[in-house]
């Protein structure tokens, strides 16, 4: 059967992202993390706080969402925050914790890194590296970060087009690191009614076009927690391979982003929510399989 191919003209437009685009020999980037794969047949959850606040604040939330079905807990330990008077993170000290929770649960981590100079010690402790909106086209940045040989999280700046992302993780795969796992988090447009514009259809182009992972990120999307289950359902379907969302004990006392955090019990919803989708992404995905192998 024939293989998914690029149209020409796509070809064209992403020609300065050659590496990141669908190939005869590059169908689908596989990221292997701990035990998991992202990017294959998995539907996979990142879930966890914005910011690390205590030991019992993050270790109570990854024993509940692995509980839940999420295979990789998120956390910040360095925070990049828009007032230099909120809280910026406990730095090395929640490393640590994230690590901690990481012996405990089985839960593969992903944190923020957002200086080159950073680079190896969140390496030391995290087994993905996120690549935050503001940093996106931070070139120094990620390039350190894939000398690094960890996993990278890529995700869409506030303001970037989809080809600008591209060029983002062409520069990732041309530093030497072809794991590279790309985030819908939303964009700023001229509505102002939610906290950025979800754009879905980034989703279902990058898979179209691209052999690398792409996951949704509802919670920055909309920040409000009452729409992240909908936004993620969308992902679902838009054919997202994971998802990356906020969730907290007590939203409303969270260090940072309590706006945006689900609670223990909207987490549970959610994702029983999603069950019958993601068995509808699946489906389809060993159809599409089904034709073209």
């Amino acid at each position: 059967m024939e293989r998914i191919r690029v149209r020409a003209s796509w070809q064209e437009r992403f020609a300065e992202a050659s590496d990141v685009l669908k190939s005869s020999q590059r169908q689908q980037t596989v990221v292997r993390v701990l035990d998991l794969e992202i990017g294959g047949s998995d539907f996979i959850t990142m879930a966890g706080p914005c910011s690390v606040e205590t030991e019992q604040q993050i270790l109570s939330i990854a024993a509940h969402v692995r509980k839940q079905g999420a295979r990789v807990l998120r956390g910040g330990a360095f925070k990049p925050r828009s007032s230099p008077y909120a809280f910026q993170g406990l730095g090395l000290a929640g490393l640590k914790l994230l690590a901690k929770a990481r012996s405990e649960t089985g839960l593969a981590i992903v944190t923020e890194v957002m200086s080159e100079d950073d680079v190896p010690l969140v390496a030391e402790y995290a087994d993905i590296l996120q690549i935050g909106s503001r940093s996106m086209e931070n070139y120094t940045l990620i390039e350190a970060a894939a000398r690094s040989g960890k996993p990278i999280l890529l995700k869409r700046g506030m303001m970037a087009t989809v080809e600008d992302l591209m060029r983002s993780a062409q520069l990732a795969i041309g530093a030497g690191n072809p794991n590279v796992i790309l985030c819908e988090r939303g964009i700023r447009t001229f509505d102002n009614a939610l906290r950025n514009t979800y754009d879905p259809a980034a989703i279902a182009l990058l898979k179209q076009i691209s052999h690398l992972p792409v996951i949704a990120d509802p919670s920055h999307a909309c920040g409000h927690r009452e729409l992240v289950p909908a936004l993620a359902r969308i992902g679902v379907a838009a054919g997202a391979d994971g998802m990356i969302v906020e969730v907290h004990p007590q939203p409303e006392k969270a260090w940072s982003d309590g706006e945006q955090s689900l609670s223990f019990d909207e987490f549970d919803g959610m994702m029983a929510m999603l069950e019958p989708y993601i068995a509808l992404r699946g489906a389809a995905n060993r159809t599409l399989v089904g034709r073209v192998g």
